[in-house]
């Protein structure tokens, strides 16, 4: 897409307004809107906007950052008036002077493509991503109450939430993204929709937009879309299972004669993502809710460890091979800012191949089964348990220090620890449950 293809475009088809996106630190969409008449000014990259507003993206000193569009992602909302229509562009930030903000996610992930390209990688990801549906007031207001009982894989009438994922996927469609599948999880009122492969930072953008059309059309159907990793106690929770490979001159070089019908190139990434998960935890599961997700028995991973046969490790090795050879990393979930993770996840595979690491061996039994002795004895070890232990592990990581820069590196764990402070500070129902009655 060209500016003028872009142009014509809104012309064409009558669009009035255009919402010009971005990403900040903590992964919320933040967005302007222009009218039409604006159009041209904006993709010559004239839009300013207060950066010092905006979490982790300037101080007020030096506050005036600007909006440069990125063109291939011009799409119409389908959901908005057919008359006077609305388009978004995705945008990358910048500073007066034309440079690119430090502290733009978007650019983060950017310079890990980079850094793959130059080594002669394109890095793909393919997502699994899960959603709660939920019950809603009588003004709309969300309610902890599931939209249906159904589980894995039912059908409606049982599953209460097919109208609503059809109406997802189809939107996801017609804006141009590629929806592999989609069906009930687990969980009640639980769903998941697979989003087909494709480049990361395409991926990344993807991603950002499937959150906002999810809780736009869930909305629509008097529903409540949740990404919130862990909604219930004793209940699955939501992941964003991510399926990675590397291709080099078109080829996918993860498929080899190794273990697990794996490349030496890929046993390297999986051993650079095992040895680094300690220090990108706090941004692929950011919240102090994502660690109870990490609860044993509920297919959610709680070591550090991989296989190619159960579900109850960080990495798993899905039965394809050949072209269609990847890894499954299985420990994120979907509060993590998209263009921060797939960096951090692309930048610890890197490391695990210009490190020349050692791939340990594959745990092939049910490691929740295992005592502590026994996994110890075999060198695993746990993930984080906390927001507040994955935040020090972060703190004392030089990886995060080059994958972020110090400044970023500073402005998001502060944001975290601020976080899990104001969570300390919280008396829950079970403190009280527990403790008002026995003291």
């Amino acid at each position: 897409m060209t500016k003028q293809d872009i142009l014509r475009l809104a012309e064409e088809e009558d669009v009035r307004f255009i919402r010009l996106q971005f990403t900040d630190m903590l992964g919320h969409i933040r967005n302007m809107a222009i009218t039409v008449s604006t159009l041209e000014e904006a993709l010559d990259n004239k839009c300013m906007f207060d950066g010092s507003a905006i979490m982790g993206f300037a101080d007020i000193e030096e506050s005036d950052l600007f909006l440069y569009p990125d063109p291939d992602t011009f799409t119409i909302f389908p959901w908005r008036p057919h008359q006077g229509k609305v388009a978004r562009l995705i945008c990358d930030v910048h500073t007066p002077d034309g440079k690119p903000l430090a502290y733009d996610s978007r650019l983060i992930l950017k310079r890990a493509v980079k850094e793959a390209a130059e080594m002669g990688y394109t890095f793909n990801v393919g997502v699994e991503c899960e959603f709660f549906l939920f019950k809603t007031d009588d003004e709309g207001r969300p309610l902890p109450v599931p939209h249906d009982e159904a589980t894995y894989f039912d059908i409606s009438p049982i599953d209460c939430g097919e109208n609503c994922r059809r109406d997802i996927c189809l939107t996801l469609e017609e804006m141009g993204y590629e929806v592999e599948a989609s069906h009930h999880e687990l969980a009640r009122g639980q769903h998941e929709i697979v989003l087909r492969y494709n480049d990361a930072l395409s991926m990344a953008d993807t991603l950002v937009t499937f959150r906002m059309v999810a809780k736009t059309l869930a909305k629509r159907n008097g529903l409540h879309a949740t990404f919130m990793p862990k909604p219930f106690e004793g209940e699955p929770g939501n992941g964003m299972h991510l399926s990675l490979s590397l291709s080099k001159d078109g080829k996918n070089i993860f498929c080899g004669s190794g273990a697990q019908g794996l490349s030496d190139t890929a046993h390297k990434f999986i051993a650079g993502l095992l040895k680094y998960t300690p220090d990108i935890s706090c941004i692929t599961n950011p919240t102090v809710n994502s660690y109870k997700r990490f609860i044993p028995d509920f297919e959610a991973p709680c070591y550090i460890s991989w296989s190619g046969k159960n579900r109850s490790l960080l990495v798993r090795v899905p039965s394809r091979t050949g072209d269609n050879a990847r890894i499954e990393y299985r420990s994120p979930d979907p509060t993590a800012n998209p263009y921060l993770a797939l960096a951090a996840c692309l930048k610890a595979g890197l490391k695990g191949i210009s490190e020349n690491l050692p791939l340990p061996p594959s745990v092939d039994v049910n490691i929740y089964k295992l005592s502590d002795k026994e996994r110890e004895a075999i060198g695993v070890k746990n993930l984080p348990i906390s927001l507040n232990e994955a935040v020090a592990a972060a703190s004392s990581s030089d990886f995060i220090t080059e994958l972020l820069g110090a400044d970023m590196k500073n402005k998001y764990l502060a944001a975290k620890a601020a976080e899990y402070g104001e969570y300390r500070k919280t008396v829950s129902a079970w403190e009280l449950n527990t403790y008002m009655t026995r003291f």
